[in-house]
């Protein structure tokens, strides 16, 4: 209670039970702001006060660590298969979850990996423009940077604009869920390390991956941590598993040790083209209990993974 209620509460006994009742009436309809996730247009109005902390493109206000109720979340054990070329899926590769696009795979192909006994991960750029996909056009010119060096067809995104770019986002996780997906991989965000043609800061990624966090949890999906390394201490409560890339060639896997300290899977992709093999991070992976695979860097159906 603040000091100034408590101040009316002890004037209101002090003057009796009538005044008492009617100061009580009047801190009844006193009310704290509610918070609401991060959008610059709009008002709160007068709605009861939600549990979702407020988060702006241009501020970070602290939040409690929000992980979904019922979403599945992988267990440290778990094999799995990571898909976006080369399509159709290929869905008889022995591995417990998939990680395929979004776009390029309708509700049929998760209910038959579902099927299999598969869990099935929902793969979304958000930190990345990529002019091929069908909401391409949605995405205001204010919000692309530079061209993504090494991916045609790429643009950075101004991350700090959630106004701009969340109904986009909500609407791609809204088809993650619609289309049956148990969890989602966030890809690109990471943004404020790299050349994205806009002053964006560590606190300006964070405020991004902690919405990007809460929207994945409304829609009951667990979503992993990509890369990203630096924010493993703020991201850890909020993000449910890792996708790391290129961790043993690069040697920097052991940061994520605090999520499986944590009992948060942590899954690993090596590529072919950096010319390590399995016999190369497989001993390191089993010692650090992360599930480790080499892949191609397109992303085929290819897949080697340690024993």
């Amino acid at each position: 209670m603040s000091h100034r209620m408590d101040r009316l509460f002890r004037l209101c006994f002090a003057l009796g039970l009538a005044l008492a009742l009617g100061c009580g009436l009047s801190m009844a309809g006193t009310r704290a702001p509610a918070t609401v996730t991060a959008q610059s247009s709009g008002t709160q109005g007068t709605a009861e006060p939600v549990a979702t902390p407020v988060l702006t493109p241009t501020a970070y206000l602290p939040v409690v660590a929000t992980s979904p109720a019922a979403a599945w979340q992988p267990s440290l054990d778990t094999t799995w298969q990571w898909q976006l070329e080369g399509l159709p899926v290929n869905t008889t590769v022995d591995a417990q979850m998939f990680d395929i696009d979004l776009f390029d795979n309708d509700a049929s192909v998760v209910a038959e990996l579902h099927g299999l006994g598969r869990h099935v991960v929902c793969y979304v750029n958000v930190g990345a423009w990529e002019d091929w996909r069908p909401d391409a056009g949605q995405f205001p010119p204010e919000v692309l940077g530079n061209d993504y060096q090494g991916w045609p067809g790429e643009r950075w995104l101004d991350i700090r604009r959630i106004d701009l770019l969340g109904p986009i986002m909500r609407a791609r996780f809204d088809q993650c869920r619609a289309k049956g997906f148990d969890a989602l991989e966030p890809d690109n965000i990471d943004g404020y390390e790299n050349d994205t043609g806009f002053p964006l800061t560590y606190q300006d990624q964070l405020t991004y991956n902690l919405w990007l966090a809460q929207e994945a949890h409304a829609r009951g999906l667990s979503i992993g941590m990509k890369n990203d390394g630096e924010q493993i201490a703020d991201l850890l409560p909020h993000y449910d598993w890792a996708l790391l890339e290129d961790c043993f060639y690069q040697g920097w896997c052991e940061q994520f040790s605090p999520f499986i300290a944590a009992g948060k899977a942590v899954f690993a992709a090596e590529y072919t083209d950096t010319d390590i093999t399995t016999a190369q991070f497989c001993p390191q992976a089993r010692t650090l209990r992360f599930n480790a695979i080499l892949k191609h860097r397109e992303l085929d159906a290819w897949r080697e993974a340690c024993p």
